[in-house]
């Protein structure tokens, strides 16, 4: 009977233990989430499972096309996954012929590369605060992102983590390259 008790204890001892390694791992280090919309294509499409990164921004600054998870800032999900466009202290501007211009310097990027057709509230110059970004998803036409003042600049403090690992689809398993 004393057997049957030690081994249950043991066995229970153990489940705790592997729920609550899960659950700061899930909490601080990386967590699944999914893609839902098209607003990141080509990169990233609906339905792609990846893992967030949630440890690198406590030890390093996010970096001009990372792409982030935050969430919207009206509910705590669905999470938006976008492409940081600006960084503290800069000042973003679109022209009418859908150029993007960080402080005053046109943006040579690899990403984004319909014509933008609206550039919503970045019509006018916005300056970025030392703890916000500007983040824009890379299917421009087609993405709610900080050009909407529903979503805004988003703050450092907002930013759940970074896309590290795409695991569905499988034949699209990989690393997320960001620059």
């Amino acid at each position: 009977m004393k057997r049957k008790i030690k081994d249950i204890l043991g066995t229970s001892l153990y489940l705790l233990g592997v729920l609550v390694a899960t659950f700061l791992v899930v909490t601080y280090v990386g967590q699944r989430t999914k893609v839902s919309g098209s607003s990141m294509e080509p990169m990233l499409s609906d339905g792609d499972n990846l893992i967030i990164d949630k440890i690198s921004y406590r030890f390093e600054d996010p970096q001009r096309y990372d792409i982030i998870v935050f969430p919207f800032q009206y509910a705590s999900r669905p999470y938006y996954i976008k492409r940081i466009i600006g960084l503290p202290g800069e000042t973003v501007y679109i022209d009418d012929d859908g150029n993007i211009y960080i402080n005053d310097v046109l943006l040579e990027e690899p990403y984004g590369k319909d014509t933008i057709t609206d550039p919503g509230r970045a019509y006018e110059p916005i300056t970025l605060g030392d703890d916000e970004y500007f983040v824009m998803g890379d299917n421009r036409n087609n993405s709610s992102d900080s050009r909407d003042p529903v979503v805004g600049n988003i703050h450092r403090d907002d930013l759940v983590g970074k896309a590290w690992m795409r695991i569905w689809p499988f034949d699209e398993i990989g690393m997320i390259k960001h620059q």
